[in-house]
C-alpha cells in the first residue's frame, strides 16, 4: 500500500483539520501484496488554545533540536540498555562518539569477536593445546573487534544517517540527531580503523593481508539493504572474518575446518540477524530498505530452522574435520558438546521468539551473546584437556 497526501493540515492550526488521502495498492516492493503494510502520518501538533505543546526534550529522541540536559541520560540513544556504562561513567564529551561506536551496546563486539575465539580454541585443540603466543591472540583480537566494531559502527552510520532519521529506533542516534557532525564521525572513524591496523600488524603476513582483505566486506555491508533481500548475508561474511583470520594468525594457515567454522558462523548471523531486523520491518518497508525480515514474513520461522541446522552441522563439520585426524577422542567429544549446546539455545530462542514482538526480538538478539559464548568455552575445554 501507498498513501497520497491530497491536502495536509496547515502547521500549527488553531482550527480542527482533516488530512485527506488517497490509498494506492502498490506492489513495487517485490513482496506479496497480502505483506504489504498501510501508513497514515499522524497529526501530531496539539494545540492548547494559541500555543502549540512543546515536544519533550528528555526523550533520547528529541534530537539535536532539543534542550540541553546535563543528566546522564542527554543524548541517549533509544535502543541503548538503561544505565549502560557510557551514560553512567563516560565523560560528557566522548559519549557521542562511544555511542557512535555503539559502545553504549556491546552485544555487537560480542558477536564480532566469538568467531575469532572459536578458531584460536579449535586450531589449539588441533595442534594438542594452547600455546603462550595464543594468550597475546584471544586479548588482541578483543580489542580489535571493539575497535573494529566501532570504525564499522561509525561507517554504516555515516552511510545510513539518512534513513536512520526516518527509522524511530534509530533517529536518536548520534548523527541524525546532531549530537556529531559526519565530519567528527569520519575522523573517528579512521582513528579506530587506524588504532585495530596497529593490532592487527603484530599478526603474520597471511593474516595481516586477510585482514586487509575484510575491509571490502565491511565498506560494502551498509549499502547492501539498497540493492539485495540478503543484507544479512554481507553482515555475516563480514563479522565472522575473525574466524578464518585468527585460524591464519594462530597457524600460519587456512585449511577446511577453518573454512567450515566461517560458514557456520555466517549461517548463525543470518539467523540472529534476521531476528533483529524484525524490529524495523514496518519502517523499512516505509523507507525502502530490503531485508531478510521483510523478505520471510510469516515464514521466517522456517527459514531460521534452516540457519540453525546449518550453523549446527557446519560447526559440527568443522569440529570433525580439525580433531578427527588429530586422534584425541576426549578432545573431540567435549567440542561437540559445545555444538550441541549452542543449538538447543538457538532452539530455545525460536521457541519464544514473536517477530511482531519488537521488544523481545531485541532481548533474544542479545541472548546470542550466550549461544557465542557456550561454544568459546567449550572449543577451549576441548584444547585444554
Amino acid at each position: 500500500m501507498a498513501v497520497e497526501h491530497k491536502h495536509r493540515i496547515p502547521p500549527c492550526k488553531a482550527h480542527d483539520g482533516k488530512e485527506v488521502v488517497r490509498l494506492i495498492l502498490r506492489q513495487d516492493h517485490g513482496l506479496p501484496i497480502g505483506q504489504g503494510l498501510l501508513y497514515i502520518e499522524a497529526y501530531l501538533c496539539i494545540r492548547h488554545e494559541r500555543h502549540p505543546m512543546a515536544r519533550a526534550t528528555d526523550m533520547p529522541e528529541a534530537g539535536p533540536d532539543a534542550a540541553p540536559d546535563a543528566g546522564p541520560d542527554a543524548g541517549r540513544v533509544a535502543d541503548a540498555p538503561k544505565g549502560n556504562w557510557v551514560d553512567r561513567f563516560a565523560p560528557a564529551a566522548t559519549r557521542p562518539y562511544l555511542r557512535l561506536s555503539r559502545a553504549d551496546r556491546p552485544i555487537g563486539t560480542w558477536l564480532l569477536l566469538f568467531p575469532c575465539w572459536w578458531a584460536i580454541a579449535l586450531a589449539a585443540a588441533q595442534d594438542g593445546g594452547f600455546a603462550p603466543w595464543d594468550a597475546w591472540l584471544a586479548l588482541s583480537c578483543a580489542l580489535g573487534a571493539f575497535l573494529m566494531r566501532g570504525a564499522g559502527c561509525t561507517w554504516n552510520d555515516l552511510a545510513d544517517r539518512d534513513f536512520d532519521a526516518a527509522v524511530a529506533r534509530t533517529r536518536s542516534r548520534p548523527l541524525p540527531s546532531g549530537q556529531v557532525t559526519p565530519k567528527q564521525a569520519a575522523i573517528w572513524m579512521v582513528v579506530q580503523a587506524l588504532a585495530a591496523a596497529l593490532i592487527l600488524f603484530s599478526y603474520n603476513w597471511l593474516a595481516v593481508g586477510l585482514g586487509i582483505a575484510s575491509l571490502g566486506l565491511v565498506a560494502i555491508y551498509p549499502f547492501a539493504k539498497r540493492f539485495t533481500w540478503w543484507p544479512q548475508v554481507f553482515l555475516g561474511l563480514a563479522f565472522n572474518w575473525g574466524a578464518v583470520l585468527l585460524w591464519a594468525a594462530h597457524s600460519g594457515r587456512v585449511g577446511w575446518a577453518a573454512g567450515l567454522l566461517y560458514a557456520s558462523g555466517i549461517a548463525w548471523t543470518l539467523f540472529y540477524d534476521t531476528i533483529y531486523a524484525h524490529q524495523d520491518k514496518e519502517d523499512d518497508a516505509l523507507i525502502g530498505v530490503k531485508s531478510t525480515a521483510r523478505l520471510f514474513g510469516q515464514a521466517t520461522g522456517r527459514w531460521l530452522a534452516g540457519f540453525l541446522v546449518a550453523s549446527v552441522v557446519l560447526m559440527a563439520g568443522a569440529v570433525m574435520a580439525a580433531l578427527l585426524p588429530a586422534g584425541s577422542p576426549v578432545a573431540l567429544l567435549v567440542a561437540l558438546l559445545g555444538v550441541w549446546a549452542f543449538g538447543w539455545h538457538m532452539v530455545w530462542q525460536m521457541r519464544r521468539l514473536d517477530t511482531d514482538d519488537a521488544g523481545l526480538c531485541m532481548r533474544i538478539f542479545r541472548s546470542n551473546r550466550d549461544a557465542g559464548l557456550i561454544v568459546a568455552l567449550f572449543l577451549a575445554a576441548s584444547a585444554l584437556v
